[in-house]
């Protein structure tokens, strides 16, 4: 569709950030441009979609994936990962400083991600800095390049170029992102506590479950809280799988710690008794726990505790994953630790939260509104609203179906989801104005950090 043109796109169910109603949505030069009274706007010079009962969410915006290109493009790509986001009604990602070498650490990192994803991309995306050792001077040149915030890890990130931050190193790091006016994202789990926890090799889950106990995220959200106290950085606190840092987050709000929180889909869809012996998708750190642990964060996320949910997209070569059906040992401990469902994050919440009660305006609000706000684009993400871009998803919240591998778009179609029945499909996806068609041309574009 030429930017010159106008689209009228109607549904009865048009999810709003006050709530859901019938509406036609008048999109403009690529921006929503009015929201009328249902069957009101006439399609004009422009086209007239009418979605009937189909309802009409923003796109999803995912600040928490990890594209690994360049240098594990064998992993996955900008261009496999953003089909598969605008398949599954993501429209807007923030890739992770890490799997890619070099790493986001460098403004000349930085720009090999550019490079890289120029022209490739389907959805538009962004990019964290990375906060390592050594690395210090580089925070304010990738700050003024137009990072949206820095990840840092408080434990070993499982690859070599991305070390963790000891506490010295931590404290150095959260006060220049403070003086800097940066958001700091961090993974938190401290090596400490996994060091003293049960290591054992072996097909079984219960074992890799107890080597990454709840124990290792309170001690290490617990010292990043006491160093943003001490710093006055703004933190964000990366998939947190375990409910038991949700106090020390409820006590630090109320002392004036700008800290958030994010959490997963699978933390929110999977449980650790349903999680076969063997079965190396399912692996993740900090890991998927169990029934009860799910229903505490489902009830934290009702009480608007969490500030997303978003992938976590972590893929690798199916060989990491030592998988059974290719051939592998099936050992949790040697397994990568990743799960990908960036096409998938959206059916597997609305599968679980509408059996709780939820409304797709609670899913927009926590994987589009969320999202949006977190990385500073609530000006122009996150929400069907004039001025807002118009990207949009067409979404049966009754359709189901069946997760098969050749359905997926993402490198490699490994997903612990397979073979699992979800509900809600996507049906179109629209990118500031234009459908996305994933077997197309790409017109995703880079963003900045606002301001």
């Amino acid at each position: 569709m030429p930017r010159s043109e106008t689209e009228v796109i109607r549904s009865r169910r048009v999810v709003l950030p006050e709530g859901e109603r019938p509406a036609d949505v008048l999109v403009r030069d690529g921006r929503i441009a009015r929201i009328a009274a249902h069957g009101s706007l006439p399609a004009g010079g422009g086209r007239l979609t009418d979605l009937g009962g189909t309802a009409l969410l923003p796109g999803l915006v995912d600040t928490h994936v990890h594209v690994n290109e360049p240098g594990r493009t064998a992993w996955e790509g900008f261009a496999t990962a953003t089909r598969a986001a605008a398949a599954g009604g993501v429209t807007t990602i923030v890739d992770m400083p890490l799997n890619s070498v070099p790493p986001t650490t460098t403004p000349a990192g930085l720009e090999a991600k550019r490079r890289a994803a120029d022209g490739r991309a389907w959805v538009d995306l962004g990019f964290w800095g990375g906060a390592v050792p050594g690395n210090l001077a580089d925070l304010e040149p990738l700050h003024r390049a137009g990072v949206f915030g820095f990840k840092s890890f408080l434990a070993p990130s499982g690859v070599e170029e991305f070390p963790h931050l000891e506490p010295t190193a931590l404290e150095a790091a959260l006060a220049e992102q403070a003086r800097l006016g940066a958001l700091a994202v961090v993974h938190a789990e401290d090596p400490a506590v996994l060091a003293a926890a049960p290591q054992r090799a072996g097909v079984r889950y219960r074992d890799f479950l107890a080597s990454r106990p709840p124990g290792a995220e309170t001690a290490a959200v617990a010292r990043l809280l006491a160093a943003a106290r001490r710093t006055g950085a703004r933190v964000h606190v990366l998939h947190v799988s375990s409910a038991a840092v949700l106090p020390l987050l409820r006590r630090a709000r109320a002392q004036g710690v700008e800290v958030t929180a994010e959490t997963c889909p699978h933390y929110l869809a999977l449980a650790a008794e349903h999680v076969p012996d063997g079965a190396t998708a399912f692996k993740c750190c900090p890991p998927i726990r169990d029934e009860a642990n799910r229903e505490a964060l489902w009830t934290a996320l009702a009480a608007g505790e969490f500030t997303a949910v978003v992938s976590d997209h972590s893929p690798s070569v199916p060989g990491l994953k030592l998988l059974p059906e290719h051939g592998g040992s099936g050992d949790f401990a040697a397994a990568w630790g990743g799960i990908s469902s960036l096409q998938l994050g959206l059916p597997a919440v609305w599968t679980e939260a509408r059996g709780r009660g939820h409304t797709l305006a609670d899913l927009a609000g926590w994987m589009s509104a969320g999202p949006a706000r977190l990385a500073g684009l609530d000006g122009r993400k996150g929400a069907v609203a004039v001025g807002r871009d118009a990207d949009l998803v067409a979404f049966d919240p009754d359709g189901a179906f069946t997760v098969h591998a050749a359905g997926l778009h993402h490198r490699h179609p490994v997903t612990p989801y397979a073979g699992r029945t979800l509900t809600g499909t996507v049906r179109t996806t629209w990118l500031r104005g234009r459908v996305v068609d994933v077997g197309g041309e790409p017109s995703g574009v880079q963003l900045l950090r606002p301001g």
